[in-house]
């Protein structure tokens, strides 16, 4: 066990000298003329272009320059003027001046660089870039340009291996269709997907989109949206739990807690799941589905299993199929009417809204309660005021049936084939009943004492209502009708044919909206990573183990972790020292001639 033991040490050992070795190995150069100038550079060679520039090549990373400062002991160089580094067939970048420490694989660039990789050049004024991470990273402000859009931000940091970028500080994405703004980017060049993480927006001629962590794709223009997320268009805000964006079909949709706002006509509609067709102007609602328009100061509830919105903000037609129930309440809480109906017709434009039964079900025919007055008929036709958007009339259309429940006992009964009402200030106030009228009241005195029953045929009826009681009723042509003594009444005649009082389906209130109906299953959203955390690019270490050489331009507090900062490296006077006449063979170390550009 013992000789085991010392074994798997010196096995160890040899493998992490060997490693060592490995990545400590020396930088090569080729120049055409090398000099030393040891009172201003002490042990360095001075290396500068004759018709060549100077080469150096050090672990697969390749570097030209007209001139460089190199320290061969230190295994460091400092490269000067038309500067091109090339890492395999991948990354190329070019800069006016740059260093290199060939013990640590880093790198430092500044002066116009641009680092191109196969989808994107990136450029800034000051880069580090570090081989053993294989990352780039700036500070000082950068741009990347992608075949799509151009992203600028403060701080970048690139990581090769991901071929991801991510961008911190005033991040901004500008395409020939939209621009975005983000807190935090972070984007991956080869499918050209950004992912935006705090306070967001993409702004376009067409539509604004916010949000606080989503998806996007540049290339396919679509995105995917959570957290705190809504979508602008002219005229429509849509918000939700998830938002679904794509630029090209003009199409949103949204899922769970969704809310769609007309900012026109002052209305909304909720539910669950919306879909929204921007050149169509179409919204399509469900899972519990509402929508509210303010009307005359007054809001009017629509819900329905599914409802549709269409046309532009001054003809938009409201649609709802199947479950139809409708509420509006006046200020006061006092003056109410509500609905149901199989399905709802409602043109913004006319005013006209329409309660119908096309599933033809016997639960879908539709109901009207104003007040105490319930209305029925195979469809029902409520007329408003376009401009004022008051109620000015209804019409009901065959078997029309008004029910009012007497004040102590029974119902008030009236039926004929056509009904037409008219309202003042939203309450109903008077109704005409045509062709084959009947009515059975109960009449009493002025202090409320049942005096009889009436029943009475007509052609043709008239009521009158106060304070949304029936007040007086007139009788046209063919009038066949008595006063009965209760007592001479049969209960069993105190109901017209075809009565049917539902008044336990009556809604109260918003919440009366959704009574009976179970709450929808929500979709699962799919949630959007929060972005990675990576060590700083800058490790902590020990004051004398330098990422760059002690003879680099950088004070080595540069190379510390912060916010922000510029790195713009003034060009360094090095020409005079290379102004050196051949015959001083004292300063010259060799002549090498150079490897050819690549």
């Amino acid at each position: 066990m013992k000789r085991y033991s010392t074994s798997l040490f010196f096995l160890i050992l040899f493998i992490s000298v060997f490693a060592s070795a490995q990545t400590n190995q020396e930088i090569n150069y080729d120049s055409d003329r090398t000099l030393k100038n040891e009172q201003r550079y002490p042990g360095a060679l001075i290396l500068s272009k004759v018709d060549n520039q100077v080469y150096f090549d050090h672990d697969g990373i390749e570097v030209w320059c007209d001139n460089a400062v190199f320290y061969k002991e230190a295994n460091f160089f400092k490269a000067y003027g038309n500067i091109r580094m090339q890492q395999g067939d991948s990354v190329r970048m070019t800069s006016n001046y740059a260093e290199y420490n060939g013990d640590t694989e880093f790198a430092f660039a500044s002066g116009k660089v641009k680092m191109t990789r196969p989808q994107t050049t990136l450029e800034t004024d000051s880069l580090f870039f570090d081989r053993i991470k294989q990352q780039a990273y700036y500070r000082s402000g950068g741009k990347v340009t992608d075949t799509a859009s151009v992203l600028t931000s403060t701080i970048g940091r690139y990581f090769m291996e991901e071929d991801k970028y991510s961008f911190v500080n005033n991040v901004v994405v500008t395409n020939p269709e939209y621009k975005i703004n983000s807190e935090q980017l972070d984007f991956y060049s080869e499918s050209g997907h950004a992912y935006l993480y705090g306070p967001s927006t993409i702004v376009s001629e067409t539509s604004t989109v916010y949000c606080e962590r989503g998806f996007y794709d540049t290339r396919a223009d679509n995105g995917y949206f959570v957290k705190n997320s809504q979508i602008n268009y002219d005229n429509r805000i849509l918000k939700g739990d998830s938002l679904y964006f794509n630029r090209k079909n003009s199409f949103a949709s949204a899922t769970n807690n969704i809310r769609v706002i007309d900012t026109i006509n002052d209305s909304r509609v909720s539910g669950h799941y919306a879909e929204v067709y921007r050149d169509k102007d179409s919204v399509f609602i469900t899972k519990k589905a509402l929508a509210a328009s303010l009307q005359d100061r007054d809001t009017l509830f629509i819900h329905s299993d599914t409802i549709m919105i269409t046309g532009k903000p001054e003809k938009r037609i409201l649609r709802g199929f199947y479950d139809v129930r409708i509420f509006k309440e006046d200020q006061t809480g006092e003056n109410t009417m509500s609905g149901r109906s199989d399905s709802i017709y409602s043109n913004q434009q006319s005013g006209l809204t329409k309660l119908i039964n096309i599933s033809r079900k016997a639960n879908g025919k539709p109901v009207l309660w104003s007040a105490e007055n319930q209305i029925t008929g195979d469809s029902i036709h409520l007329q408003s005021n376009p401009k004022t958007e008051q109620l000015d009339s209804l019409l009901v259309f065959d078997n029309a049936f008004l029910i009012q429940k007497d004040s102590i006992e029974g119902y008030n009964q009236l039926k004929g084939k056509i009904l037409t009402g008219y309202f003042r200030e939203n309450e109903l106030y008077e109704v005409v009943i045509d062709k084959n009228t009947e009515t059975l009241n109960y009449m009493r005195n002025s202090e409320n004492e049942l005096i009889g029953i009436n029943k009475t045929l007509a052609s043709s009826i008239r009521i009158l209502f106060a304070d949304q009681q029936i007040e007086d009723i007139y009788y046209y042509n063919q009038v066949d009708g008595n006063l009965t003594p209760e007592a001479d009444f049969p209960p069993n005649a105190r109901k017209l044919q075809g009565f049917n009082w539902r008044g336990e389906e009556r809604i109260l209130s918003k919440e009366g909206l959704f009574e009976g109906k179970p709450e929808p299953e929500l979709t699962r959203i799919k949630g959007i990573p929060l972005p990675d955390e990576p060590e700083e690019f800058f490790d902590e270490r020990e004051e004398d183990d330098l990422l760059l050489d002690e003879n680099s331009r950088l004070n080595p507090k540069v190379l510390k972790n912060r916010k922000v900062d510029t790195l713009k490296i003034k060009s360094e006077k090095i020409l005079d020292s290379l102004k050196v006449e051949t015959s001083r063979k004292a300063d010259s170390v060799n002549t090498i001639p150079q490897k050819k550009d690549n």
